[in-house]
């Protein structure tokens, strides 16, 4: 009974404390090679805040333990310094997934960014509301936080990743609408292919939802387990790259797609190299070349393998 009472009274307390998820284990590393930034001191705190910001900030109420955080990497390439204080950059976002039972990992998201536009002085923190525009670069990393955290979440769960690229939304209309900066960045807009917004877009895309189903059953009815039901995994992965060609199929062209087969031709070439099953092997060669043939090669070769 005193336990009891002990919890009671403890109920409101713990329902009122904070979640502190901190999802991210992010490396990032910000390169100079096209300007010249005399203060190198500069150029490291910007990084190690970068870093802080993604590292240290819970953007869900989940609790991840250490070994569950989301590996992700951001290598920004300053490529031009407009005035004192702003900075034009290119910046690849790459994330990735461990595979159950193993020492693997599968890339999730690699992303190449050709525009961020952001201002950075290293007495001010990055500073972030979700709801309200603050600036550029605490935006962009936010916009980018929820983008990996949801695709993590598709490949774990059907369709789990959704709440958060509502929340990605968010981070882009008011990018998008703000005129209080001179960050003006065109990729938050459908102004040019390829950019973040058609990222983001594709994700939210009905059209494309098979192409998100797809993602559960390449990961979590594949990929994790493949060393103990290599065919199973084989066929699960088959029926989730027909999800994939539903999407092109709808989409021609889709970034998705594309974005997809760039990360992922090595691998499933190499999961399906070893099948015993010649039918699947020629069925599945077929269907890749179909959707992805700048990659055709890898792909006849799946049928050569015995």
């Amino acid at each position: 009974m005193r336990k009891f009472s002990l919890l009671l009274l403890l109920l409101p307390l713990l329902l009122a404390a904070p979640a502190h998820a901190q999802e991210l284990l992010a490396e990032v590393r910000v390169t100079t090679e096209n300007v010249t930034i005399a203060d190198r001191q500069l150029v490291q705190q910007m990084q190690n805040d970068m870093q802080t910001f993604l590292n240290t900030r819970s953007f869900t109420r989940q609790t991840y333990r250490p070994q569950e955080k989301i590996r992700c990497r951001f290598f920004v390439g300053i490529t031009e310094i407009p005035q004192n204080g702003t900075y034009r950059a290119t910046v690849r976002v790459l994330s990735t997934r461990p595979v159950y039972g193993t020492g693997y990992e599968t890339n999730l998201l690699s992303f190449a960014d050709k525009g961020w536009v952001f201002n950075y002085t290293p007495q001010n923190p990055i500073d972030y509301s979700e709801n309200t525009f603050v600036g550029n670069l605490s935006s962009l990393l936010t916009f980018y936080a929820f983008t990996i955290i949801g695709m993590d979440q598709d490949s774990f769960s059907p369709l789990g990743g959704s709440a958060y690229y509502d929340r990605a939304r968010t981070i882009l209309t008011n990018a998008a609408s703000q005129n209080s900066t001179n960050e003006q960045d065109a990729g938050w807009k459908d102004t040019e292919s390829g950019n973040r917004y058609w990222l983001l877009n594709n994700l939210q895309d009905p059209q494309l939802e098979a192409f998100r189903s797809g993602m559960y059953a390449y990961y979590r009815q594949g990929m994790d387990i493949f060393i103990t039901k290599p065919e199973e995994a084989r066929a699960n992965i088959a029926t989730a790259l027909q999800g994939v060609q539903q999407a092109v199929q709808r989409r021609p062209g889709t970034l998705l797609a594309r974005a997809f087969f760039t990360t992922k031709s090595d691998e499933i070439a190499n999961v399906f190299r070893s099948s015993p099953d010649q039918q699947q092997k020629v069925q599945v060669a077929t269907l890749l070349s179909e959707v992805d043939p700048t990659n055709s090669a890898k792909y006849q070769a799946i049928m050569q393998q015995r």
